[in-house]
């Protein structure tokens, strides 16, 4: 067994930005469209935009999700393949 903490450390971060149900709701919503935007996830979610802003923060703080902004709207999308195979293995029925 590796005992490289700063291994462990990250891999427990990930999972801290994932521990959510409505961060994982919007990663399954990302996982389902490929790109969305905030009104888009907010019609879905019925949820206030600050909220879902919120919450997009933190997955972008994780290097979890991206953003693009085209206009006056960004797009987000995930930005990180590990969270793919993980979201993956999690709704795979769903998915």
């Amino acid at each position: 067994m590796e005992n490289d903490i700063r291994q462990y450390t990250k891999a427990a971060e990930l999972l801290k930005a994932l521990a959510h149900p409505v961060r994982l709701c919007i990663l399954q919503g990302l996982m389902q469209k490929g790109d969305c935007n905030v009104s888009h996830m907010q019609h879905c979610l019925e949820l206030p935009q600050s909220t879902i802003s919120m919450h997009l923060q933190k997955l972008r703080v994780a290097g979890v999700v991206e953003g693009e902004r085209q206009g006056l709207e960004v797009r987000y999308r995930i930005a990180n393949d590990q969270v793919r195979s993980l979201l993956s293995c999690i709704f795979v029925s769903e998915i």
